[in-house]
């Protein structure tokens, strides 16, 4: 393994032990009580990987990540650092890191934390409702919010050479799935995870020479070959869109997902505010001094002025 590679699997580690070692059981343990779920996907030094852990990883990691493990090369990178984080935590347990009182304290904290989100969390998505009325509401009255030029959605497939792009495309015209020739074929990770498909844009979110093709086809036609500076392009136009409003059902989850996070603000507060309602309490003001700091109702006191630099003798 390359120094570089070493650093970023340990920053992997590192970052996700957590996960691991908030199972509270040795892993050699946990391998006794529990058959493992889905088929092995790795069995080393006491160590079992499945597919069904696999996909748990898969689901824990960030959106953006995820397109890296479409590929069976990014598959086996994931399951690297599934294996090392494993082969840490085992030796970490032979030390008695688990048992140490630190750890033991930390992972109290971390209990807390986990049942305060699942309890407000569980509370927000059962009151946090928004109705389709709230959403057509919303629509109505800022339908400014959403006027767009004329847009275009597009898959590509892109290539390092001509030779290879006119291969793809005497495929395409023969007959051959998009989708899964940008998926093996595209050199562009973030798009050919996706079929190839590149969304919706308007004009001036491309470069040059890759919308003028893209504006200027039919949907469902397929473009010759595009060269750009990355490289050479196939595209297929999937929609388009005359400028004008966006109709409300193509924006009614844009509206959800944008108000969302308001509502739940505004639930989470009025939680906090009832919770206080139901209970009384005083503080013990000698304790609360006993911490130090500034005294209660007492302004903090402004720092001295710097003293005026002394005048440069002539």
């Amino acid at each position: 393994m390359s120094y570089r590679k070493l650093i970023t699997v340990t920053v992997v580690v590192i970052s996700l032990a957590g996960l691991a070692a908030c199972k509270g059981k040795d892993a050699g343990e946990a391998g006794k009580s529990a058959t493992p779920a889905g088929q092995t996907l790795v069995n080393t030094n006491g160590i079992v990987i499945t597919t069904a852990d696999f996909k748990k990883e898969l689901d824990n990691l960030p959106p953006y990540l995820k397109p890296m493990a479409e590929s069976a090369e990014g598959k086996k990178q994931l399951i690297d650092t599934m294996v090392v984080r494993e082969l840490v935590l085992k030796e970490a347990q032979k030390e008695g890191i688990d048992k140490s009182q630190a750890v033991i304290d930390k992972m109290e904290d971390l209990k807390k934390q986990l049942i305060l989100q699942a309890y407000v969390k569980k509370k927000v998505d059962e009151q946090a409702n928004l109705s389709d009325a709230d959403l057509q509401k919303f629509y109505d009255q800022n339908k400014d919010k959403f006027k767009t030029g004329e847009q275009v959605r597009a898959s590509h497939i892109l290539v390092k050479t001509e030779p290879e792009a006119q291969a793809i495309l005497k495929q395409l015209k023969e007959g051959a799935n998009f989708e899964e020739l940008a998926k093996k074929s595209s050199v562009d990770a973030s798009a050919s995870a996706k079929g190839g498909d590149l969304g919706w844009f308007s004009k001036g979110t491309m470069i040059p020479e890759f919308e003028k093709v893209a504006f200027s086809l039919k949907e469902g036609e397929l473009s010759g070959i595009v060269k750009t500076q990355f490289g050479y392009h196939i595209i297929k136009v999937t929609g388009k869109r005359p400028a004008g409003i966006r109709p409300f059902a193509e924006v009614k989850d844009q509206i959800r997902e944008a108000l969302l996070p308001q509502k739940q603000q505004e639930v989470l507060k009025k939680i906090t505010e009832d919770m206080k309602k139901n209970v009384k309490y005083t503080i013990n003001e000698d304790a609360l001094k006993s911490l130090g700091g500034t005294p209660s109702g007492a302004a903090p006191s402004a720092p001295a002025a710097a003293p005026a630099p002394a005048a440069k003798q002539k």
